[in-house]
């Protein structure tokens, strides 16, 4: 039922009137209390063990089964996986229903073919891994791809493969340009109306029109952005993720399930077979090597080698120092001369920055101070040229600013923007188009010939023949973050960056070339550098080989839910911190085999809360920011 309610989670019994044509997975209404609700029917069975009195289903709002017997399993794993409702799983499994929608004929499932590809060849393992496909086993696989690497077209042809067996494919993506991207592909590997797209960006009517012609049968491949984990198709054979170190696969509605997550659960549910590709890795999918449960799929080091772009790092202060034609540009040396050399041969320049905006953060010219704002403290930011110090808290306009350490009424960036960026680098290439691309104004791909892109991370186009130079500047603010994943995801934007670089190409890397970030960049070996991450998050007894547990709510109440867990469990408390003045927030940590059992614990002690009228404390297993 559609009963948030922890304590209410679980099954419900109800009688099927004669003549309803009730279906398991069908949308109904029953009477619950004293109002109706919408629900979904799990199974139909000739009797029951409930002693009491059962009472009538009231409505059936569509016999379109919408929730197939492996979604309703998945979504009960996913739930106790979480610590949360099998009905906040099915919210973000079932679209919205549009009944013109169900009424359209079904259409014919058309056969596809097997594709016929060489480029997995490059990769050890990987026309093992395409064959195994075809068939019908389920291999297990972490791929790590090259720059350069047509990404799309690779998880077409694993899709393709096992189609062609006669059996169904999930690829899951970030975002909607990488969907835009696969479904190109898919198109011209499958050929037309043999795939359908999941996205919510394609508005309710359209989604859950593919929704039903993957619930149907009528495709063997969805692909989609995370909730597409869910896509009920049937015979599954295989299951696909791309990067899934990507922020955006974790959902932000409870019980807030990561996509990776979901698609294992499903790969080992329906013994499906499993690929987790991108250029990097994160040490979740390493822990999936160095267990075994899948196998590790690199090219070889001469291939790696041809594909790479020149990496080169400047680290030093002397590297630092700016070409005297470089104008008010940033630029090292080496930098400078990488973006004009690609310049001159009318190729495109892509330049990385960490933040959009003009001045994201300033601070007191004199000594260094961050500047806050005089109304409520928060930081102060600069919204173009010769313009006052705005609070990017409140709004408030600072016009009189003075430095609460010293008095200095002057300011100096400490973070430069995108919008800042391009007005230098305009300047210093005064006959070359600058273009920026931010998530507020994406573009879609590069300007052809000599174009500088400066753009920030996640959001940076492609260019029709890759990139003459790739610029990575500011480096350290996102190595400096105080985030466990920092290095992790300072590695993975870098190298989704300087994959779009031609192989002949340059990419520069404003960091110091000693740290073991920036060395994985330069040999091109996320593996390695997973594997060292993995290894120190074990010494210090941090994810993915210890399960955390966060737990927010008003002050005292994490607290008192962590006392009332068994002690057998051995969940070690750290913290509380606090979230805000009425706010904190509490940690849990337990080994990697108790996370189950953390997991059901909560959700049991949640539910006990919640029938007891206390206060609600969120539950977050594996939060983001930790994980």
């Amino acid at each position: 039922m559609d009963q948030p309610l922890p304590q209410l989670d679980r099954l419900f019994d109800y009688l099927v009137p004669e003549g309803m044509d009730v279906r398991p997975g069908c949308r109904v209404r029953v009477r619950f209390g004293r109002r109706k609700v919408a629900g979904f029917v799990i199974a139909v069975k000739p009797s029951t063990d409930f002693a009491g009195k059962l009472l009538w289903i009231s409505d059936l709002v569509s016999p379109q089964p919408v929730v197939t017997e492996e979604i309703a399993v998945l979504a009960r794993a996913v739930a106790d996986r979480y610590a949360g409702t099998m009905s906040d799983v099915l919210r973000l499994a079932v679209p919205e229903r549009r009944v013109r929608v169900e009424a359209e004929a079904p259409a014919e499932v058309l056969p596809v073919a097997a594709p016929s590809s060489d480029h997995w060849k490059r990769y050890i393992a990987g026309e093992a891994f395409l064959r195994a496909l075809h068939d019908t086993k389920s291999p297990r696989a972490v791929w790590t791809a090259v720059p350069g690497e047509d990404w799309p077209a690779r998880f077409a042809e694993a899709a393709a493969a096992t189609a062609a067996a006669g059996r169904g494919a999930v690829l899951v993506v970030p975002d909607q340009t990488d969907l835009d991207r696969l479904d190109a592909a898919l198109e011209a590997v499958l050929g037309p109306d043999r795939h359908v797209v999941l996205s919510a960006q394609a508005g309710p009517t359209k989604r859950y029109r593919a929704f039903l012609k993957a619930a149907r049968g009528d495709v063997r491949i969805v692909a989609g952005t995370r909730a597409a984990a869910f896509a009920p198709v049937p015979n599954l054979g295989l299951v696909a993720i791309w990067d899934d170190g990507d922020g955006s696969h974790v959902d932000r509605h409870a019980p807030y399930p990561h996509a990776r997550e979901v698609l294992l659960t499903r790969a080992g549910l329906a013994k499906a077979a499993c690929l987790v590709g991108a250029h990097a890795r994160t040490p979740q999918a390493q822990l999936l090597v160095e267990t075994r449960w899948a196998v590790s799929m690199t090219a070889p080091r001469g291939e790696i080698r041809s594909a790479t772009p020149r990496i080169v790092p400047v680290g030093d202060e002397s590297d630092l120092e700016r070409d005297p034609s470089g104008g008010t540009a940033r630029l090292p040396t080496v930098a400078w001369e990488a973006a004009r050399a690609a310049l001159a041969k009318d190729r495109p320049v892509l330049v990385q920055v960490p933040r959009r905006g003009y001045v994201p953060a300033v601070s007191c010219q004199r000594c260094r101070t961050r500047a806050a704002c005089p109304n409520c403290s928060g930081p102060l930011r600069l919204l173009g040229p010769r313009r006052d110090p705005v609070c990017g808290w409140c709004g408030t306009v600072a016009r009189d600013f003075r430095c609460a350490e010293c008095g200095s009424n002057r300011v100096r960036a400490v973070v430069i923007g995108a919008e800042r960026t391009v007005e230098e680098l305009a300047q210093a290439f005064p006959d070359t188009p600058v273009v920026e691309s931010t998530g507020v104004n994406r573009l879609e791909s590069a300007p052809a010939g000599a174009a500088v892109v400066v753009a920030t991370p996640g959001v940076e186009p492609a260019a029709a023949e890759g990139y003459g130079a790739v610029l990575l500047l500011d480096t350290w603010a996102l190595l400096t973050r105080a985030e466990l994943t920092a290095s992790e995801e300072a590695l993975r934007r870098w190298m989704n960056a300087v994959a779009l670089a031609r192989p002949d190409g340059t990419a520069v890397v404003v960091a110091d070339g000693g740290l073991a970030v920036v060395q994985a960049l330069m040999r091109w070996d996320p593996a390695w550098f997973a594997a060292r991450e993995l290894e120190e998050r074990t010494e210090l007894g941090f994810p993915p080989v210890m399960k955390f547990a966060a737990l927010t709510g008003p002050n005292g109440e994490p607290e008192k839910l962590a006392t009332d867990l068994p002690h057998d469990l051995g969940a070690e408390p750290i913290g509380p911190i606090p979230v805000d003045e009425h706010t904190e927030r509490l940690l849990l940590r337990v080994r990697r085999r108790d996370g189950a059992a953390l997991a059901a614990t909560l959700a049991k002690a949640t539910a006990e809360r919640a029938n007891a009228k206390a206060d609600p404390v969120r539950v977050q297993i594996d939060p983001r920011e930790i994980a």
